[in-house]
Order: C-alpha cells, then sequence, then structure tokens
C-alpha cells in the first residue's frame, strides 16, 4: 500500500468515533423500520380503527329531534343501537336552528325519529340536505287534540308525548321502527320495549293516584305554553296557557289578561311555566293575581343529567309532583 492509500491521522476513525457511528446507525435503521411499516397500512387504507370506531361500524346510529325522543328510543334500543338527540337538553325545539354539526351527524345516520304533528317546524330545511335518511313520526296513531284558539286554531297540539298513554304509542312505533331497520337485534328491541311499556303503565297510575288527592273543582294547571292538553285529558285536568305553541314572540297583552281573569275567578292558587322559555308573562299574572308562581315544567327538552327530569319517566313524575306541591300551597 502506497502513502497515498493510507489515511492520514486527520482522516483514519478512532476507536471512539467508529462506536459512535454504529449507534447512531442502529437508531438511523430502526427509525427506518417503523416508518416503512407504518404508512403501508396507511397507503392501504387498512389501518386499524379505534374501539370506538368499530362500537359505531357495528350498530345502526339512530337520530331523534329532541332529548326526551331520544330517551324513550334509547330505552328500546338498549345497547344494540346508538341513539342520539340532534338538540340538546335545554334547547327550544319548536323554533330550532340546524347547525353544521347536525348535518354532518345527520349524513351518518341510519335512521330519524321525529315527533310530527307540526312540532319540528326547522326539519325540512335539515331533511332536504339527507334525501337518503329513512325518517319515522313518532305520534302516528295517535289521535291529536286540535287546537281552539289564536293564530293555531284547528291544528293539532304537538305534545302528545306528555301522555304516558300516548307514550305507548311512541314505543311501539319506536319498536318497530328499529326492527325494521335491523332485524338481526328485533328479539332485543321487543323484549326492552315490552319492559319498558311496562314501566310506563306504572307511572301512570302512580300519577294518577296521586293527581286524585287534589279535589276535582281545585285541579287545574296553568303554564306558560299549552303543552299539556293531552295529560289534562287523561288526569282529569283543566288546562289554562298563555298561548297554545311556542312562538317567536312573547305573550301578547291579551293572552296575559285572559289568564289573569281565569286564574282570579277560579281563586287557582299556582301558576307555573315551562323550563325553555321565558317566564316574566307569568310572573305578571301571578304578580296580578296573588297566586304563587311554583316552579317550571318540563316538556319540550330533558333536564341534564344531574338535573330533576333526566329521563322521560323522571320528567313526568317531577311535572307532577311540581303541580301538586304548587297546588296544595296556601
Amino acid at each position: 500500500m502506497s502513502n497515498t492509500d493510507r489515511p492520514s491521522a486527520s482522516t483514519a476513525w478512532k476507536p471512539y468515533q467508529i462506536g459512535i457511528f454504529a449507534v447512531l446507525l442502529g437508531i438511523w435503521l430502526c427509525g427506518c423500520s417503523a416508518r416503512t411499516t407504518e404508512p403501508q397500512t396507511e397507503q392501504n387504507g387498512d389501518s386499524s380503527p379505534t374501539a370506538g370506531d368499530l362500537t359505531r361500524k357495528d350498530k345502526k346510529v339512530v337520530l331523534t329531534t329532541f332529548t326526551v325522543l331520544a330517551d324513550m328510543a334509547q330505552n328500546v334500543a338498549g345497547d344494540k343501537a346508538i341513539v342520539e338527540s340532534i338538540t340538546k337538553p335545554g334547547a327550544e325545539i319548536h323554533g330550532y336552528e340546524v347547525t353544521p354539526s347536525d348535518l354532518k351527524r345527520g349524513q351518518n345516520a341510519d335512521l330519524i325519529l321525529e315527533n310530527g304533528l307540526n312540532l319540528e317546524r326547522w326539519a325540512n330545511r335539515f331533511y332536504n340536505s339527507l334525501p337518503k335518511v329513512s325518517r319515522i313520526i313518532l305520534s302516528d296513531g295517535i289521535k291529536p287534540i286540535n287546537i281552539a284558539e289564536d293564530a293555531y286554531r284547528g291544528k293539532p297540539n304537538p305534545h302528545a308525548w306528555m301522555s304516558p298513554q300516548n307514550a305507548l304509542i311512541y314505543v311501539e312505533n319506536i319498536r318497530k321502527a328499529l326492527g325494521n331497520l335491523d332485524p338481526a337485534n328485533a328479539a332485543t328491541y321487543d323484549a326492552n320495549a315490552a319492559k319498558y311499556s311496562e314501566q310506563i303503565r306504572a307511572i301512570d297510575a302512580k300519577l294518577k293516584q296521586a293527581i286524585s288527592a287534589i279535589p276535582p273543582d281545585k285541579r287545574y294547571i296553568v303554564s306558560c305554553e299549552g303543552a299539556f292538553s293531552y295529560i289534562a285529558r287523561d288526569y282529569g285536568l283543566k288546562e289554562v296557557y298563555l298561548w297554545p305553541v311556542n312562538a317567536e314572540q312573547q305573550a301578547t297583552p291579551k293572552q296575559v289578561e285572559r289568564a289573569i281573569d281565569t286564574v282570579k275567578a277560579n281563586q287557582i292558587p299556582a301558576v307555573f311555566c315551562e323550563s325553555t322559555v321565558n317566564n316574566q308573562a307569568q310572573l305578571q299574572v301571578a304578580k296580578e293575581t296573588g297566586a304563587k308562581f311554583a316552579g317550571v315544567f318540563y316538556v319540550d327538552s330533558l333536564s341534564a343529567s344531574d338535573g330533576p327530569a333526566s329521563t322521560y319517566l323522571k320528567l313526568l313524575e317531577y311535572n307532577v309532583n311540581t303541580l301538586i306541591k304548587g297546588l296544595q300551597s296556601k
């Protein structure tokens, strides 16, 4: 070997340099190995889904237009389907405005459950963006109570779910809808619906018994919205309200005056309002009549999970207990 072929002292690799080079080479090779295995699955579209993705993939996705229907549907679906409400707890559902995230959820849904009876006035815009998603009206089969006054005269009162007897029809419609959507789990839906219906019948009997403690001539329910027509019919209550269906505007002077006259004439001790609307007009009724403003009812929405009406059955019981307490006050 000539002198030109030999490395000079300045270019020769020392032992510690060789060791460092070996470590760095090993790290680089490991990195290459990791990178060559990871992108392959991405390029082939075979990346492993998360557990949540697998759960959603294996189950039907059912949307409801508001939280009360979601609770009913969840009781029938159990753990065999995913049930979500478009509106959140506390939302006013008559004039709800659809959001982009609602549309995205709608596009991923297999079925939408709605109340019908002209309740979801906002829904047509929503459904126009979802032409392929099936929809079921849960109030089908219910004999509606028509509104007798104001601009809504002759139109059906949409709050049919407030009657436990009507709720049994809702549950039956949910059972059939889920069974048709997901025949493999139809037996589970049948069993869940039967169990839930028994719970509804039990709460119905309990609430009727509780109302019977109030003398018939004192059984008034005074609310902001005429949302109690069906349960008033079932339980022998006389209904008084400011407006028949939630509207964009507040109560008119005529509506307030009419409520004041009725409360005074019948010496009704308590008035109420719904949790999703402004109660100022009803507070005026209480002030002008000497009646007690005795609290809020839950109608169009459940409460939050830690609230007093976090399920449909709790909603019914809370409302009747609140009414009785108010009517028995002095």
